[in-house]
């Protein structure tokens, strides 16, 4: 009965629910003015008509005073503890203003009022009228049955996106709107689709007093720096924090306005997305064979979903590592109807992958296959010289041999100036493919080699960002290398995307640049993820926190900073924003072909100084 009477209450008509407040109000002050003259004379007051007309005017009075501090405007079921402070205000305003009509009517002559009869009028009424909204409150909060089993949210922003995402929510019924959040105080304090707006500094007391679980980021066309002072505000509250996609995902089709998803790191960084061409796309994939050498590894595998969605006609997998060849395989064979051909083999092996090229008339190679993790190639020099400079030798050679059109190195910041064996050994990478690029050139084959450049991808095998999530799981400390340390991030998708593109752009021999933004203080992205994780870092001004964080110094071959240009005023902008074309320069055959067979040699000997001191002079002089 008493769930029916709630219900019917809740359900009714904005107009009816003010008129009952307002009727309310006028009778029980009506009832405090009466008891407060018993109160002062001791007895069971009856009034004289004079008297009487006195006692209305105070509930008369009060009403409009009431109705102008908004006392009627606010939704009971949401009203928040600072409205004691709206009903103090209110009332002490209205009690001055019944004084004032008394005393007028004092000095026309007619029957007074005794003086204490304001002070218990304007006590009582604050009590009545405070205490009477919020026991409504408390008995319109009365969770139904099965209204527990609602996730309770806040929405922040309350803007177009906001308000679209709250109506497709009310309308599927799966979360509780408990409110909106938005640093706009014109709407602070007022209801927007029949939902209250309250400021960013509520937040943690709306999540204590009304239960919230989720927040979603409703401002999908907010800038990416302001995305990015916002969500460590936000996480360092224990709820779960997701948003909408940004509007570039939206207006690409990619979501619907009421499709929300988890905060990634990626939000973190601050980037301004640019949309795909997909033209761009489908001139390199589409009806062609395609090979991705180090298929399996991070770059090569979302490079080979990307790949497969743009209708190649065959997708040739070439990996070393026989699990990530199964897992990648099995993925692909799941999610697309297309032919795969797994390859297991090194590139190192030239007659596999000439062999491999030529059975399968492949048309374009994208070469992620490469050792990347510059602490364990800087141990392991003769390794990954062969394998980063001999390997992409095999295949660039074998590419430019059996006639694939387009041939596209991955390459990375680490190979401008290097300072490491990574660094070096794709350096001699790129020369070797503007190389073949020259050759196919002057050879007036057609034929398209390019490289392409760029920094650290987000949870790519051997990156900070896995480390630092396992770091964080285990408890700390999360270990940082220099607190100035700062890389290039983007993310994988962004990258598998800007990496196909440039192979479209390319004119043979060129070496592209993706556009990374900003460079990123290692120390500022632990901190991020620290809070994102919804923990605070341990210091000596905050003893107590939870996770520390740790400096260990730069590792042998690491740089503080890192460069993507070595002549950064001469790269020219091609019609995707994010690919940038570096200088071209012609580079001496005979010099590359010397090195290649000295380098060679010295790695047959198997004598590490030798293949790291020419790794690095041939590198630093071209």
């Amino acid at each position: 009965m008493l769930e029916k009477f709630r219900h019917k209450v809740s359900g009714l008509p904005r107009f009816w629910k003010r008129l009952v407040l307002i009727v309310f109000d006028f009778c029980a002050l009506l009832l405090v003015i009466w008891v407060a003259y018993s109160l002062r004379l001791n007895t069971l007051f009856v009034p004289t008509d004079i008297q009487l007309g006195l006692m209305m005017a105070a509930p008369a009075i009060a009403i409009p005073v009431f109705a102008r501090f908004g006392l009627y405007r606010a939704v009971i079921r949401h009203l928040p503890e600072r409205a004691v402070w709206n009903i103090f205000q209110a009332m002490t305003l209205a009690t001055l203003l019944w004084v004032a009509a008394v005393f007028l009517t004092a000095l026309s002559g007619r029957v007074g009022v005794p003086r204490s009869i304001p002070l218990l009028y304007w006590a009582m009424g604050v009590v009545v009228i405070s205490g009477s909204r919020f026991a409504a409150k408390h008995f319109l909060l009365r969770p139904e049955p099965g209204e527990k089993k609602r996730p309770r949210i806040l929405i922040y922003g309350a803007g177009a996106a906001g308000i679209q995402l709250a109506s497709a929510m009310q309308v599927h019924g799966a979360r509780k709107i408990v409110g909106f959040i938005d640093d706009n105080k014109k709407l602070q304090g007022h209801d927007v689709s029949g939902i209250r707006v309250y400021p960013q500094d509520e937040i943690g007391q709306l999540i204590r007093e009304r239960n919230v679980e989720e927040i979603i980021l409703s401002m999908p066309s907010i800038s990416p720096a302001r995305r990015q002072a916002i969500y460590p505000r936000l996480a360092k509250h224990d709820v779960t924090i997701r948003t909408l996609p940004s509007i570039t995902d939206l207006a690409a089709g990619k979501y619907l306005i009421n499709q929300i998803r988890e905060i990634d790191i990626d939000d973190l960084l601050g980037r301004s997305s640019v949309s795909a061409d997909p033209r761009l796309i489908s001139k390199v994939i589409e009806g062609r064979v395609v090979m991705v050498t180090g298929a399996g590894g991070s770059i090569g595998s979302e490079l080979t979903r990307l790949i497969a969605r743009a209708k190649p006609k065959n997708l040739v997998l070439f990996e070393a590592n026989e699990f990530a060849l199964y897992q990648i395989d099995r993925q692909l064979r799941t999610a697309e109807r297309l032919p795969l051909v797994p390859v297991l083999g090194s590139v190192c092996n030239e007659a596999l992958v000439e062999r491999v090229i030529r059975q399968n008339k492949v048309d374009v190679i994208f070469h992620a296959a490469a050792h990347k993790h510059v602490t364990l190639v800087e141990s392991n020099v003769i390794e990954g010289a062969s394998n980063n400079v001999l390997g992409t030798k095999s295949v660039a050679e074998a590419a430019l041999k059996n006639g694939v059109g387009h041939f596209v190195l991955i390459s990375t910041d680490k190979a401008v100036n290097p300072t490491s064996v990574m660094g070096a050994s794709k350096r001699w990478a790129e020369l070797i493919v503007r190389d073949c690029g020259q050759r196919a050139e002057l050879g007036k084959t057609g034929q398209l080699f390019c490289a392409v450049r760029f920094g650290n991808v987000l949870g790519s095998n051997g990156s900070v960002v896995p480390l630092f999530r396992e770091q964080i799981a285990k408890g700390g400390p999360v270990t940082v290398t220099d607190k100035n340390a700062t890389r290039y991030f983007m993310s994988i998708h962004e990258a598998a995307e800007l990496i196909v593109q440039a192979g479209a752009l390319s004119k043979g021999g060129d070496i592209f640049l993706l556009e990374m933004g900003e460079p990123v203080r290692i120390l500022d992205l632990a901190k991020n993820m620290v809070r994102l994780a919804g923990m605070e870092i341990k210091t000596k001004d905050n003893p107590d926190g939870d996770i520390e964080i740790s400096l260990i110094g730069l590792r042998k071959g690491e740089k503080l900073h890192e460069e993507l240009f070595y002549e950064p005023g001469l790269a020219t902008k091609t019609r995707q924003a994010k690919i940038l074309r570096a200088k071209r320069s012609n580079l001496n055959n005979k010099d590359i072909e010397r090195g290649l067979k000295e380098l060679a040699a010295k790695i047959e000997n198997g004598d590490e100084n030798e293949v790291r001191a020419l790794l690095f002079e041939f590198a630093v002089a071209h």
